[in-house]
């Protein structure tokens, strides 16, 4: 899939559920529940050594599904994802071999940003959508009005990731340079070790009546 295309289909959910997943058991379950939820789209981060099993098992049981990898620290990371069958990747920080990577591999990719000069950087490397990361712990809202405003004519988006919570989605995905949000909430480790799949749904039905209102 290309660039624009997983970018568009990220930005008509709004939402990029972000999941660390400790079993490979638990691949399947979570699929299915992202699906009944109506929102057919997951971050598997790499911060377990499973990260990669995970998005090839859950590709394999759920091809309809758009997963993407994140928590990339290196290009060796962000190959292992490409191999395991994620069609985007997303990192915290913005690492220029991995963006190198990604651009050659023909792997869409997002790397955190959270300054000016981290923006500039980025978009020197040729990345036009990034991750505002930590969003709230960096000033929320009014900071990412404030640091993104010199650079809105450029047609530069982000992904704010970090604090993000149904109580706050609106306010993010009410600022025009805000492609989608990243969300933490939506399916935490002891849901998935508990098997609360239909809780799981929930919370993506919720963020999707979120997005709906706000963007029509």
């Amino acid at each position: 899939m290309k660039s624009d295309h997983v970018f568009e289909t990220i930005a008509r959910y709004g939402v990029v559920p972000v999941i660390v997943v400790e079993s490979v058991s638990h691949a399947a379950g979570l699929a299915d529940a992202m699906m009944e939820g109506g929102l057919p789209l997951a971050e598997i981060t790499f911060r377990t050594p499973v990260a990669a099993q995970v998005i090839k098992a859950m590709v394999s049981h759920r091809p309809e599904m758009l997963l993407g990898a994140g928590t990339l620290l290196c290009a060796a990371d962000a190959q292992a994802a490409r191999a395991a069958g994620a069609k985007f990747a997303v990192a915290p920080g913005l690492n220029p071999k991995t963006v190198l990577y990604a651009s050659q591999a023909d792997l869409p990719f997002a790397p955190g940003v959270c300054t000016p000069s981290d923006i500039e950087q980025a978009m020197e490397l040729g990345c036009k959508i990034l991750k505002f990361f930590p969003a709230e712990a960096s000033g929320g809202v009014s900071m990412l009005k404030a640091v993104c405003a010199p650079y809105s004519h450029t047609g530069v988006k982000f992904i704010p990731t970090g604090g993000v919570t149904l109580d706050n989605l609106a306010s993010y995905l009410e600022l025009d340079i805000v492609m989608a949000v990243g969300g933490t909430w939506i399916a935490k480790a002891d849901d998935l070790a508990a098997g609360r799949w239909k809780e799981i749904s929930e919370r993506c039905q919720k963020a999707m009546e979120i997005i709906r209102r706000v963007r029509g």
